[in-house]
Formats: C-alpha cells, structure tokens, sequence
C-alpha cells in the first residue's frame, strides 16, 4: 500500500485547511486510515481515525475542529481542519491498517504515507 498526502499549507489562526490522503497498491489494507501529527521535539500523535464502515474517533484535542472523511469509492481520505491553533502546527501523516482495532497507537498501523507540514501563524 502506498499512501501519497498533501494539502500542506501556511494558514492564519482560525483558518481552515483540509488534508487529502491517496491510497493505492493492495488497498483491501487500508480497513482503518487515519491522520497523525509530529510537532519538532514531541511523539507523533493520533490525531483522527476512520473505519471502512464509516465509523470514526478523534484525539480530544481536535474534537468540534477537525472532520475525517473517506471516499472509499477514490481510495481517498481527507481531514477538513477548522478553527486551526498555533499549536496544531506539525508535519501531518496519514497512514492506513488492513484490520479494525480498538487502540490509536502509531505502531499498529503498517502503512504511512511522506507526511505533509501544516504550519499556523499566530
């Protein structure tokens, strides 16, 4: 499975910015997709996930701001992020697991894609 992101951007506080992420290969593996973040000097973080059901979790942090969304039918997953802080400035990942499981930890998902710098201006 290759994953190919991009949308990165330089926005204003409280702008707005959206993440695409394009899955190709053997995508029968990409039952769960999800987005990451990776500030300088701190862990990669879950930041948003989606099944192929349609069923999706988000960290707290991006609740009410940030919409994952899947287009199973263009191998395709977007994250639509709104109301964007400083501090959400970070390199952005997507990557993608062929099971469904109950956890967010990075080290169970097998695919990423390059990642892609979302940076917001104070």
């Amino acid at each position: 499975v290759q994953l190919q992101a991009s949308g990165r951007g330089l926005v204003q506080a409280g702008g707005s910015l959206r993440l695409s992420c394009a899955a190709s290969g053997r995508t029968s593996s990409t039952y769960q997709m999800a987005w990451f973040r990776q500030a300088p000097g701190k862990e990669r973080e879950f930041v948003a996930l989606v099944s192929w059901s349609g069923g999706t979790d988000y960290a707290d942090f991006v609740k009410g701001r940030f919409t994952i969304s899947r287009d199973s039918t263009k191998n395709m997953v977007y994250l639509q992020m709104n109301s964007l802080k400083p501090e959400d400035t970070a390199v952005y990942y997507c990557a993608a697991r062929g099971v469904g499981l109950p956890t967010t930890r990075h080290s169970t998902f097998s695919y990423w894609g390059q990642g892609t710098q979302v940076t917001v201006s104070s």
